[in-house]
């Protein structure tokens, strides 16, 4: 048995999605082990382009199992919006391929609320929060504080929870921020509304993760956001409220016995960051709007431009190391082809020292690129399969991630359909 986890390597936004969607193939499982619907994995195949939010991107395959784990910010709500938005396209979405673990916790309305209160309160030193409530959520969660999806099946026990919950959180929302209180009726018909929907999918998935692993299934495990917003080894504050590492998924996802042997950091073949905080290769003006609208680089859940600016290897090998990555996939190289020359961020200087180092956090603010340029291949290379067809300086580039990060690149992504990549 094979089990793979894809994992971002820098801020997010890698496309992660469109390699979960190509690698579903040789797998059975798919399961999103963390985060919520804060980000975005877009994919494009013969049905159409497909933003996914919470739903695992394996749903876009026939005869593949999709499971939302209990490391995962289950948003009620928006999952019924996007379950219906799928569904419309084509895609079958039933209780035979989507499964919702019992023990995952559900993200509240007032979560929302409160992430936008308190990004409010911050002023201009907020942390870039999309708004959709996941710091909240999962402070929630570890103060246990949060109503799992299982109690949905047991509705004395979900009301008589909800209203401890509820006299809890006004005390925050009225007397914190002076915000409206909620009310059982509120809460009731919310439920009503958006929890009820989703019973039919949620299930004892520990068990049956239990059973597929005694069968041979092959597990995927699929990550959002990438290593640089992990809470704990990421740009803090600037990260995401959970852990986005591999290393996490077994236990976000309900196999914790389950093992990896193979890890893919994606990589894009260009930076790209959306929300604040500390982005030393962010390029401006002219050049980085030539790139931003080269990639169409605007966010999947948002809409907001995305900062843009060329690879950053200092980022990258510190990220494939936090990921302990086993292979590589470079997407979107693609979209470096109406360049003359590349430029790539090789170090950091830091306090007047050049350094090769991923720093601290507090240090980043300060930190400046080392830029190099390496020549461009002014070709359109989407069309391209096979390695040996890549122009010489487009393997140059790729062999230089390699040779930087020390890891080799497997996969080379040349387009957003399913078909438009390179194995090597």
């Amino acid at each position: 048995m094979s089990n793979c986890a894809v994992v971002g390597v820098n801020w997010g936004d890698e496309g992660k999605g469109r390699m979960v969607d190509f690698l579903t193939e040789d797998h059975d499982i798919v399961i999103r082990f963390q985060g919520g619907g804060n980000a975005g994995h877009t994919v494009v195949n013969s049905k159409g382009k497909f933003a996914l939010h919470l739903l695992p991107s394996g749903v876009l395959r026939e005869g593949i199992v999709n499971i939302l784990g209990n490391g995962v910010a289950l948003d009620p709500e928006n999952l019924l919006i996007e379950i219906k938005e799928v569904q419309s396209k084509g895609v079958v979405i039933s209780p035979n391929n989507l499964k919702i673990s019992e023990r995952a916790s559900l993200l509240m309305p007032w979560h929302r609320e409160l992430d936008e209160l308190e990004e409010k309160r911050l002023a201009d030193k907020k942390y870039g929060s999309t708004k959709q409530g996941i710091a909240a959520f999962y402070s929630d969660k570890y103060q246990k504080k949060t109503i799992l999806a299982g109690e949905l099946l047991y509705p004395e026990y979900l009301q008589a929870h909800l209203k401890d919950l509820l006299e809890w959180k006004n005390l925050t929302l009225s007397g914190v921020y002076g915000a409206r209180p909620y009310t059982m009726e509120m809460l009731m018909e919310w439920v009503g509304n958006y929890c009820q929907p989703i019973i039919p999918y949620i299930c004892d998935t520990v068990s049956y993760l239990k059973e597929a692993q005694e069968e041979g299934k092959r597990i995927l495990f699929e990550a959002q956001l990438g290593a640089l917003r992990d809470l704990d080894y990421g740009i803090c504050p600037y990260t995401t409220s959970s852990t986005t590492l591999a290393r996490y998924a077994p236990v976000g996802a309900g196999a914790p016995s389950a093992d990896i042997s193979e890890i893919i950091g994606v990589v894009k073949a260009y930076s790209t960051c959306v929300g604040e905080g500390p982005f030393v290769c962010e390029m401006h003006g002219t050049d980085a709007e030539t790139l931003r609208n080269t990639g169409a680089e605007y966010g999947a859940k948002t809409g907001r431009p995305r900062r843009v600016g060329p690879l950053d290897l200092v980022a990258t090998r510190y990220g494939a190391a936090m990921q302990n990555a086993t292979g590589i996939a470079v997407t979107k190289l693609d979209i470096l082809g109406y360049m003359d020359s590349i430029p790539v961020c090789t170090k950091y200087i830091v306090n007047g020292k050049e350094t090769d180092k991923f720093p601290f956090p507090a240090a980043l603010d300060k930190a400046e690129p080392v830029i190099e340029w390496m020549p461009g291949w002014k070709t359109d290379v989407s069309g391209v399969r096979s390695w040996d067809d890549l122009p010489k300086e487009a393997q140059d580039y790729i062999n230089m991630i390699e040779r930087v990060v020390g890891i080799p690149v497997k996969y080379i992504s040349v387009g957003a359909e399913r078909d438009s990549i390179i194995i090597r």
